[in-house]
């Protein structure tokens, strides 16, 4: 990672202006005077005192990189600088937030607000003001406008296109997030329980269960054939055969989503074959990354690949054409080959179409698939090509025309290891691609 304080603080301030500037642009063309942005706050458990857990709104955190900041206020006016009211009241109760350092406070006005409610009114003087946030209408200043969809679909736009200081976040965030790998793997060799890995896993990225960018997915033997399998047993097995971790890590409020499926002694050797085959064919699929490809067209590359591997393995019988027409495949992986990666581990943009805001939805065949766009310089995105073993999807293949193509009893033997992901984060570049999970960082001039 960049070592250099200097270099970190040059790119973000290159960052802000380049926020600065395109925000001016996009509300001109929206003909907005100026953006108040909300950074939201926690809501309260049914019945109870009790915050739910929370993180703040991406367009933000994109600014601020404050992703767990409440009742805070952005004011973006062109030709001014951001304005930046952060809640810090008087409190005994928690301890209050700080006053924003380095590049913000030098870049940014910044103002605290002792209660919670709006900016102060003359603050708020634009003709034409837009508001985004999980806000009530009802609540809005006078002539001000919440939400307006062009300009959220242009901001959305916006970010899916990283900049270098950018780039470095998600970097450093794929650095701690493989640092969790490596002990949630040390800790399966060594015996634990998913609730010891995931414990093992938070000790090494040094981060709280309310600070990772989504609920880490840890799963032993058949608990890895549930995609977003969200519990965490406490006792190991017996004899464990194979572990999933779906796991990853926030830096500055870009997330890491990274997956790694391992094999233990107990494991039956076609899954340890399996392991490899899907690992190989996911580089490969990397390897293809550069600005001008489809990415639905790559996604159906994954599922070539796949079957592929299946007729190698002798898992199924018929032509790797035959399985992926025929839908085999995608009982085998049903979910996307990847999606764009960022503030949001799902961030924003991946379904519309190039600088146009409108719906691109997914092939009907895919309806998973969380990114259906060209792919074009700056854009990052995941790499997770997987294969599982789920008893309700390819039931109808046990059942139907395809009954004697597939190998059932390997079938049967693997349906407890669960499933195989391979997942790595990869920006696109002038040149092609860049693994942020195992590339090298943005070299200093």
């Amino acid at each position: 990672m960049i070592s250099s304080n200097d270099t970190v603080a040059t790119l973000q301030r290159a960052h802000l202006e380049r926020l600065q500037s395109a925000y001016a642009d996009i509300l001109a063309a929206q003909r907005f005077d100026a953006v108040l942005i909300y950074s939201g706050h926690a809501g309260v458990h049914f019945a109870d005192d009790q915050e739910a857990s929370f993180k703040s709104y991406g367009h933000f955190v994109h600014w601020t990189g404050a992703s767990h900041h409440q009742h805070d206020w952005l004011l973006i006016q062109p030709g001014s600088s951001p304005r930046w009211y952060y809640y810090a009241p008087a409190d005994f109760w928690h301890l209050a937030t700080p006053a924003p350092t380095g590049v913000l406070a030098e870049v940014m006005t910044l103002q605290p607000l002792r209660d919670t409610g709006w900016p102060p009114e003359s603050d708020m003087a634009a003709r034409r003001l837009a508001v985004i946030g999980n806000l009530e209408a009802s609540s809005l200043p006078a002539g001000a406008e919440l939400n307006p969809p062009a300009l959220l679909a242009a901001l959305d736009e916006l970010r899916m296109y990283k900049d270098d200081y950018e780039r470095h976040c998600l970097f450093v965030a794929n650095q701690w997030a493989l640092k969790g790998h490596d002990a949630a793997r040390n800790a399966f060799a060594a015996g634990a329980s998913e609730l010891d890995i995931q414990l093992a896993y938070l000790a090494a990225t040094r981060q709280r269960e309310s600070q990772v960018p989504y609920q880490n997915i840890i799963g032993i033997d058949h608990h890895a054939g549930t995609l977003h399998y969200q519990h965490y047993d406490v006792e190991a097995p017996g004899t464990p055969k194979s572990l999933l971790v779906d796991a990853g890590h926030s830096h500055a409020g870009y997330a890491a989503d990274i997956t790694r499926t391992w094999a233990s002694v107990h494991a039956d050797p076609l899954f340890e074959r399996l392991i490899q085959g899907v690992t190989d064919y996911q580089q490969r699929l990397i390897s293809r990354l550069a600005p001008g490809l489809d990415f639905v067209e790559l996604h159906r590359e994954m599922h070539r690949h796949l079957a592929e591997l299946l007729v190698e393995t002798g898992l199924i019988s018929i032509s790797a054409e035959a399985a992926v027409e025929s839908g085999l495949t995608r009982a085998f992986c049903p979910h996307g080959l990847g999606h764009s990666l960022g503030i949001q581990v799902h961030d924003v943009g991946g379904r519309q179409r190039d600088g146009q805001g409108t719906p691109l939805p997914p092939p009907a065949e895919d309806p998973a698939l969380r990114l259906t766009r060209t792919l074009d310089v700056g854009m990052v995105v995941t790499i997770e090509p997987g294969l599982y073993v789920i008893p309700m999807l390819l039931a109808p293949f046990r059942q139907g025309a395809q009954r004697e193509t597939v190998d059932w009893a390997a079938v049967d033997r693997l349906q407890d290891h669960g499933g195989i992901r391979i997942e790595d984060n990869v920006i696109v570049t002038a040149e092609g691609h860049d693994n942020l999970t195992q590339g090298r960082p943005i070299a200093e001039d």
